[in-house]
């Protein structure tokens, strides 16, 4: 199983560095491994357990979170805003893991995904070449 984020590859970096263009709306996340177990950490400081989906998908899961700013502003003259309805997602490649054995923790801003780790399988094999 690898932990890596589907948009944190080499040459997305390398292309966006070129473009001078950051995406500044992610989350950002810790990754670690812990008995016989990998954990993605998120902070998602403002949003809810409510404003948060996680999914599981052809060996990626992605954490959705999403927030809604109502616009009731008849009384207000802005002078600057910054905050809108907005969705972030985050996807990693977890391997082909049973979904049912995933668990996620929120509390205090933080998201907490417990991934079980797979055994590793020795599908290494020399193929012979027949002579024809």
């Amino acid at each position: 199983m690898d932990l890596i984020p589907r948009s944190n590859f080499f040459f997305d970096d390398l292309f966006n560095d070129f473009l001078s263009y950051k995406d500044t709306n992610s989350f950002k996340c810790d990754i670690y491994e812990k008995e016989n177990k990998y954990f993605i950490e998120l902070d998602i400081p403002g949003f809810s357990k409510e404003n948060t989906t996680i999914e599981c998908d052809n060996g990626y899961l992605t954490v959705r979170i999403s927030k809604k700013h109502e616009i009731n502003d008849d009384d207000k003259k802005y002078i600057r805003r910054e905050r809108m309805s907005k969705e972030y997602s985050r996807s990693f490649y977890v391997g082909n893991v049973d979904s049912s054995d995933i668990k996620a923790n929120f509390k205090n801003g933080s998201l907490i995904i417990e991934i079980p780790k797979q055994e590793k399988i020795d599908n290494n094999k020399i193929i012979e070449i027949e002579e024809n």
